[in-house]
């Protein structure tokens, strides 16, 4: 969205005129940056509005700045079509209603009588949906200025009191539209009973596209980012030494979702997935370009890995005791433990007396450790990284062989390695510091 220019001339616009413009439905994220000035900085964990609330400070001071932040942001769009003083006047009107909401959830919070969690909750979904309520407002107004018939569909339910769940919402609002005569813009945001942030926290945007499409039953599901879904990261191994991976499907979105590298969160791909809806991910700045279409039973006519990627913000969880060995349940209790910590992991592996287990480490808890520590012998914990091939049809001999001689060619050291009967995936536990240099090593011997 903050590339608000790009987007018109290359998605609204683009090849496009007439009714050619219409029956499309797009649904918008918050302008870069808002969404952390509400709840939190995603990256640094900075607080934001949200956490000024939990800790009963004062707000408003807070909201009256983000009023400031929003205004200059429409101030960038005037030239392009925005009416300044419908948009300005929008966001007064809104945060205004917003502010009073949250007194009345501070005051009842102080008052004891209630769950602090629920009261907390309902605060951060409130405060998540002024983002969307912005930018959706913004961009539909500048298409309408544009001699465009652009419809707001706001799903953020401002002053709509009825206990609509998010999927009765998105087919209350959609019921009357003509399709045929218009284009949708819709926030990411979608309030219902359940809460979309209770499940998804940050990642709601893409579910609320997800469910939308999922009712709806489009040609096809596309997704803009500003970037391709690439072979690798252009940033590591050299824009010249990859490309758009062009064609994979849902289980590849998964393995690279599972690793951080999301083409779509994994829990707004199933609808689309179930429902045998494509995906399509494509680069803003290319507009050309088709980029890579996701399906559900697409494999790869010849053998080859399709992506190379991994992380570097992991730990691996060593959990040795000699009396593993022939006894049943050890990974049993282990997994019970994470369990009761609401900690999941990326890869597991396992030996006579031992257990390996990665986690992210934004995840980590010292009391994991003495929890796991109370049942078992020795655990220790590393920090590592793992490197990832990726592929729908790579089941071939040698290739295993090959990329572990590609690392040891490096001099990098595997500290653990696996992959599932499948052979989607095939993933080496390395140390951090030979991060970059696996992924480069990696991609040239699959090159």
């Amino acid at each position: 969205m903050s590339a608000l220019r790009d987007v018109i001339s290359n998605i609204i616009l683009f090849e496009r005129a007439g009714d050619q413009l219409y029956n499309r439905i797009f649904v918008v994220s918050a302008f870069s940056g808002v969404t952390n000035i509400l709840l939190e900085n995603k990256k640094t964990g900075e607080p934001g509005v949200y956490h000024r609330i939990a800790k009963y400070q004062d707000f408003h001071e807070a909201l009256k700045s983000l009023v400031v932040t929003l205004k200059a942001i429409n101030k960038k769009y005037a030239g392009i079509g925005l009416d300044l003083s419908v948009a300005d006047q929008f966001i007064e009107n809104h945060i205004n209603q917003a502010q009073t909401y949250l007194e009345d959830l501070a005051n009842i919070l102080a008052s004891g009588y209630v769950s602090k969690e629920g009261i907390l909750q309902a605060a951060r979904e409130i405060l998540a949906s002024i983002g969307e309520s912005h930018s959706a407002f913004v961009f539909a107004n500048i298409l309408q200025n544009r001699g465009i018939n652009a419809t707001l569909i706001d799903l953020g339910g401002f002053g709509d009191h009825r206990a609509f769940t998010i999927d009765q919402r998105i087919k209350h609002e959609f019921k009357n539209i003509d399709f045929d005569h218009t284009i949708c813009i819709v926030t990411g945001y979608a309030k219902g009973t359940e809460g979309i942030m209770r499940e998804f926290d940050r990642g709601y945007s893409e579910v609320t596209f997800s469910k939308i499409a999922a009712f709806l039953k489009p040609q096809e599901a596309i997704i803009h980012k500003e970037y391709h879904l690439s072979t690798a990261d252009p940033a590591i191994v050299g824009a010249e030494n990859c490309t758009p991976v062009g064609y994979t499907n849902y289980d590849i979105a998964d393995q690279l979702a599972d690793v951080g590298m999301e083409a779509i969160h994994p829990k707004a791909s199933k609808p689309l997935e179930i429902s045998g809806i494509n995906l399509r991910i494509k680069n803003t700045f290319q507009p050309s370009h088709p980029g890579t279409l996701i399906t559900r039973d697409f494999v790869c006519e010849r053998k080859r890995v399709e992506v190379i990627t991994g992380t570097d913000k992991l730990l691996v969880i060593d959990v040795y005791d000699p009396l593993m060995v022939g006894s049943v349940g050890s990974d049993l209790r282990i997994m019970q433990v994470f369990n009761d910590h609401g900690i999941s992991y990326t890869f597991k592996t396992t030996s006579a007396n031992s257990i390996s287990i990665v986690i992210w480490e934004h995840d980590f808890e010292k009391k994991l450790i003495s929890d796991l520590e109370d049942d078992f012998e020795k655990v220790t914990v590393e920090k590592v990284a793992i490197v990832c091939l990726l592929g729908s049809n790579m089941d071939q001999p040698g290739l295993l062989a090959k990329s572990a001689s590609a690392l040891t060619a490096e001099g990098i050291n595997i500290k653990c390695a696996g992959f599932a009967l499948r052979k989607v995936n095939i993933q080496f536990l390395v140390a951090r510091e030979h991060f970059k240099t696996a992924i480069v090593a990696l991609n040239k011997a699959m090159g």
